[in-house]
């Protein structure tokens, strides 16, 4: 999303204004080819009140954005009304009891560098520009999530407008049932989350990157070795594999092996990336850089800045799998080898979710994570290009267990994205907080 200074207005469609607004509402620059009737940027919580309420006399539907990251775009329907809420953007720290209350607009990057001074962490988002309201609600696999848990996790209460346009608050004791369905929800949840309240975490001391580089020819050999060795990692390291076009170091088509890790001294860090060095692979590296400390907020905007390019048009899909790698190695080839230009990408994520968490929406994962990101520019695009992720994960859909929210594409492939019995709850409590269907459902879904 475009961020602005500018108070925001009501734009309706055929408006000067409408297209750029309803475009700038989203950093992917594929046009979807939906247009809603109505966008509605609200500049407070009283706007909003009033955007839900007028929607409802005139028997709207409602999309809404935050910080526009997406990757569907989910919040662009056709008809209806659009509410921006990338204005709502306050963040509030209370140090002292360990509590943070932010809009949903605040970015991941404002959150952290705010919270720097403080000396406390919260697990935002992995880039600087993803907006919090979108991240927290479909879970939140933020920075230090294996060892803090999803970012939901740490939400702790929420000021929700409801369809009929009431302003309520949420938390384990106050409309539990709210909070339940905050926690994992994503773009299915039914309301305006206006203001998110979060349980804050003392700030790792260090904080740093180990990385390594193959050339693809090695693919088969470096993903055995990760499937291996995934399961005993450090639950302070966020082991990655990710496929790039243009590789760090070698600028050609390579394996990144990154290592980012979030602990309370450097020798703990050296030690909990150690495995790294020791993997008899290491001879075959075409780069091999130390252990490095690096701030968040570096990590965060150097992604953006290498993976996630301006001006690009963006098709993502994922799954989580349980099966080990070596059925799943002839088609991470197939993958690799049909890859588009850069910034398209493939990411493997060593996740190893826990034997349990707390009872909430949220309730798909798995042992790894794997999802395509193809990102085009320009015009050279091939139509095996435009549907590169899609189609490779239909072909995988045998091994996969489900998708994650954070980089779903209901639209073209629906797929599980939560427990048969918590979709059941969550169906149910959408009836009843929203009996009209003010709110759009999922993409792919009949609301």
């Amino acid at each position: 999303m475009k961020r602005t200074a500018r108070r925001g207005i009501v734009i309706d469609k055929g408006a000067r204004d409408f297209e750029a607004a309803l475009l700038g509402t989203s950093f992917n620059a594929q046009d979807p080819g939906r247009r809603p009737d109505r966008i509605v940027q609200a500049n407070d919580v009283e706007e909003v009140i009033a955007a839900v309420k007028r929607a409802r006399e005139k028997g709207l539907t409602i999309g809404i954005c935050s910080g526009g990251h997406s990757w569907a775009q989910n919040h662009i329907r056709d008809s209806g009304m659009l509410l921006d809420l990338s204005r709502l953007n306050s963040i509030a720290i209370d140090s002292e009891d360990g509590i943070a209350i932010i809009g949903p607009g605040c970015l991941a990057g404002e959150l952290n560098a705010a919270l720097v001074k403080h000396k406390l962490f919260f697990p935002v988002a992995h880039a600087y520009t993803v907006g919090m309201g979108g991240f927290l609600l479909q879970g939140g696999f933020g920075w230090n999530s294996r060892a803090l848990g999803l970012a939901c996790q740490s939400v702790i209460g929420i000021d929700v407008v409801l369809a009929d346009g009431t302003l309520v608050h949420a938390s384990e004791r106050e409309n539990p049932e709210l909070l339940w369905a905050a926690r994992g929800a994503g773009p299915g949840f039914f309301g305006v989350v206006v203001r998110f309240h979060l349980k804050l975490h003392r700030r790792p001391k260090f904080v740093g990157l180990k990385l390594q580089v193959f050339r693809m020819r090695h693919l088969e050999e470096v993903m055995a070795w990760a499937d291996k060795v995934g399961p005993d990692v450090s639950p302070t390291v966020e082991f990655q594999m990710v496929f790039n076009r243009k590789a760090t170091g070698i600028f050609s088509h390579g394996i990144e092996v990154l290592a980012p890790v979030l602990t309370d001294s450097w020798r703990e860090a050296r030690d909990a990336v150690a495995f790294i060095n020791d993997t008899p692979l290491r001879s075959k590296a075409s780069l091999n850089l130390p252990l490095m400390p690096m701030s968040l907020n570096m990590m965060m905007n150097t992604g953006e800045k290498t993976l996630f390019l301006p001006n690009t048009r963006w098709t993502a899909d994922s799954m989580w799998m349980n099966d080990p790698i070596d059925p799943l190695l002839p088609a991470l080839r197939k993958i690799a080898d049909s890859q588009p230009a850069a910034p398209s990408h493939a990411l493997w994520l060593n996740w190893n979710a826990p034997p349990s968490r707390p009872d909430m929406a949220f309730s798909l994962e798995a042992r790894t994570y794997l999802a395509l990101y193809g990102g085009l520019r320009g015009t050279a695009a091939t139509p095996a290009d435009e549907s590169w992720a899609t189609d490779h994960m239909r072909a995988l859909q045998p091994h996969s267990v489900g998708i994650q929210l954070a980089d779903e594409n209901l639209g073209r492939r629906p797929m599980p994205f939560m427990a048969t019995a918590n979709l059941e709850r969550l169906d149910a409590l959408r009836a009843e907080f929203d009996p009209d269907g003010r709110f759009n459902n999922y993409m792919g879904r009949v609301s």
